[in-house]
């Protein structure tokens, strides 16, 4: 497996994301059909997804998503610009609780189930230490670039 990215500028060129939105800290190892990245959640007062302190678990949807984008990116066409995706469906959605408590570094388990220039469907699973927060498929469907939304 390839070695590990983590510096927060080498995962930005990677995502369709920037700033405060770039919530992936390392990708761990990737190959063909899967991924493994990590985050770390610290601060929750400062956190784009977090409300008045309170980050919600299925916030961590979004985490599997960015490690997704990673994902399509890294086994994509070198030189490429990371494809604008939408999250289209979320046929299985388990949560192991309401909200996520801070401090905590999760990883990021996804594997690429099939999929063809259109979208991609994934499986994902979010661990902290030994304990799955959060687990499902989604599906994600790609815009076209300069055809809108």
């Amino acid at each position: 497996m390839p070695a590990a990215l983590g510096m927060t500028g080498q995962i930005e060129a990677l995502l369709p994301h920037a700033g405060a939105m770039v919530l992936i800290d390392e990708i761990v190892e990737h190959d063909r059909h899967q991924v493994h990245c990590r985050a770390h959640i610290s601060d929750l007062s400062d956190h784009p997804l977090a409300c008045h302190g309170v980050l919600p678990a299925v916030a961590l949807v979004e985490y599997a998503a960015q490690a997704m984008a990673v994902h399509g990116t890294l086994v994509g066409r070198p030189g490429d610009r990371p494809s604008m995706g939408r999250l289209v469906a979320l046929p299985v959605l388990d949560l192991a609780g309401d909200r996520i408590k801070a401090p905590v570094s999760i990883n990021v388990h996804v594997k690429w189930e099939g999929g063809d220039g259109s979208g991609a469907v994934y499986a994902f699973r979010v661990v902290a230490g030994r304990k799955t927060l959060a687990s499902g498929r989604a599906a994600v469907m790609f815009v076209k670039s300069g055809g809108g939304e």
